[in-house]
């Protein structure tokens, strides 16, 4: 297994190298995009709204970290959050097994928050009827409201390891604020992911009935913040590795 894990970066070397396919998965994001093709996936029931790759790519991350606490602004459907205390459920499992030890749900200290400024009803009413629900935790606000992030920074203050995930509204200023509001609650070692990157490098009027786009996106943003926050850094090869994921530049791990 360490061979084969030491060969991983030799074949993303590869790939980045490969102009064609790396036009091939450009051509397919736009494409993919423009026929809502994230929209189509669930995870335990739930819609997820990624591409399985990216979705892929967070499992790793969450393995790796072993987080105590997952923030995530932007809640939607609760796919993404579901998909978080999943993973959590596993590492508790995990826990268990080589602990000897039974690890009951709702006593579990490892906890999803997720922060949304519009909870609809019918998906809050879902989200908490879930199996995964004794795990979440939710706040309806802005994201970037003051009220909002002091609630955030309370319940991250009882945690040891915290990744936080951005995926909410896509404006610069927007996730520039969450930036700076969240990114300082990353463990070291852990990562703040900002997710739809990808609005950068669409063509323009990609999106004409939104208020974002290239120069006024989440990359713009991610760029802009770690001018002067050097204890994060882009971690350019799991979005190389994966080709089709609207994260490039987005996997900011702290150092």
């Amino acid at each position: 297994m360490t061979d084969f894990k030491q060969e991983i970066a030799g074949r993303i070397a590869n790939l980045e190298q490969d102009k064609e396919i790396n036009q091939t998965a450009a051509r397919f994001l736009q494409q993919s995009a423009a026929l809502q093709y994230p929209y189509n996936y669930h995870w335990l029931d739930r819609p997820i709204i990624q591409y399985p790759q990216d979705i892929v790519a967070m499992q790793e991350i969450i393995w790796e970290v072993r987080p105590d606490l997952i923030i995530e602004t932007g809640i939607a459907h609760g796919g993404s959050l579901i998909f978080s205390a999943s993973m959590l459920a596993l590492m508790d499992m995990e826990d268990a097994i080589k602990s000897g030890e039974t690890i009951n749900p709702a006593e579990s200290k490892r906890k999803v928050l997720g922060v949304d400024i519009d909870i609809r009803a019918h998906n809050k009413t879902a989200i908490e009827a879930h199996a995964m629900a004794s795990r979440i935790q939710m706040i309806q606000g802005s994201s970037i409201a003051d009220d909002v992030v002091a609630q955030v920074r309370e319940v991250a203050a009882g945690y040891d390891r915290v990744l936080v995930c951005l995926d909410s509204m896509h404006t610069h200023d927007h996730v520039l604020a969450e930036l700076e509001a969240y990114a300082p609650l990353t463990s070291k070692g852990s990562y703040c992911v900002v997710f739809d990157t990808l609005i950068e490098d669409m063509p323009e009027g990609t999106y004409p009935d939104r208020p974002w786009g290239p120069g006024n996106s989440p990359k713009s943003a991610v760029h802009e913040y770690i001018k002067t926050n050097p204890e994060f850094e882009i971690q350019k090869d799991i979005a190389q590795k994966l080709m089709i994921t609207v994260t490039h530049d987005g996997f900011l791990k702290r150092v």
